[in-house]
């Protein structure tokens, strides 16, 4: 069984690390680069990085925060917002991270899944799908359906389908984000991320709702994912990586060990 692995999560605004509930009300946290090198050696597994509103704003994303933060950690490090081309993925490649996330780009042209995977690998490809709870109806038989430009913009596309589909182009990873989880603190979407974990062959990173090691436990458990994203509970909610993982590795839960 590999092991399970703890990401956090720098959601970034105009160069500095911000955090709401569901998307929305941010307030400031910190210097990304700072708060990088603290879960760095804190022991984390990897780091995500998104800058927030690079696709709301239609602009490029923050190419210097992102170089500045590379230099800091020696960990895989992915990196979205913003990401509409293949100069675009290779740019931010290019400044250190391991991997690329696609989210409203890959909606917008689903193409630049493929054209990534086949230019850097799969592995480096990875679809952030930013989720929303429906209901079950034609459009979404899954009863989720995907949201775009941070949570701006509801896209009518069912979250299951398109799930499968990214897996088909050629994504070599999904960072699964509940929007109605988010920043709440009270727990991971458990049946969202089991429903989409179990049907594709990709390892799916949980994200949203993290607020006590339990989540984390259940998540990787019940949810079957094989990552958990955090954020409010490390930024400001007193826990530290090494405990979160030593807790989960006193539940049975397999973590990588500490360096």
């Amino acid at each position: 069984m590999l092991s399970k692995r703890i990401i956090p999560c720098l959601d970034v605004h105009a160069g500095r690390t911000t955090k709401g509930v569901k998307f929305v009300n941010n307030i400031d946290v910190g210097d990304p680069v700072e708060m990088a090198r603290h879960y760095y050696e804190e022991g984390a597994d990897e780091l995500v990085f998104y800058d927030i509103t690079a696709s709301a704003e239609g602009r490029g994303i923050l190419l210097d925060v992102v170089r500045r933060v590379a230099a800091e950690i020696f960990i895989p490090f992915a990196v979205g917002g913003g990401l509409n081309s293949l100069d675009d993925l290779r740019a931010v490649l290019l400044a250190g991270a391991e991997k690329v996330s696609v989210n409203t780009g890959a909606i917008r042209n689903p193409g630049i899944i493929a054209e990534g995977a086949r230019a850097f690998g799969r592995q480096c490809v990875v679809l952030g799908m930013d989720v929303l709870r429906v209901g079950v109806s034609a459009g979404t038989p899954s009863g989720y359906e995907v949201v775009t430009h941070g949570g701006r913009r509801r896209t009518g596309r069912d979250a299951l389908a398109w799930a499968r589909e990214a897996e088909a182009l050629g994504a070599g990873e999904i960072c699964l984000n509940s929007i109605d989880a988010d920043g709440t603190r009270g727990g991971y979407e458990i049946a969202l991320t089991r429903l989409i974990s179990t049907a594709v062959g990709i390892p799916v990173i949980a994200s949203g709702g993290a607020g006590t090691p339990e989540h984390l436990v259940e998540v990787l458990t019940e949810g079957c994912a094989d990552a958990a994203l955090v954020a409010s509970m490390v930024h400001f909610g007193g826990c530290r990586i090494r405990d979160l993982k030593a807790f989960l590795a006193g539940r049975g839960v397999k973590v990588r060990a500490q360096w």
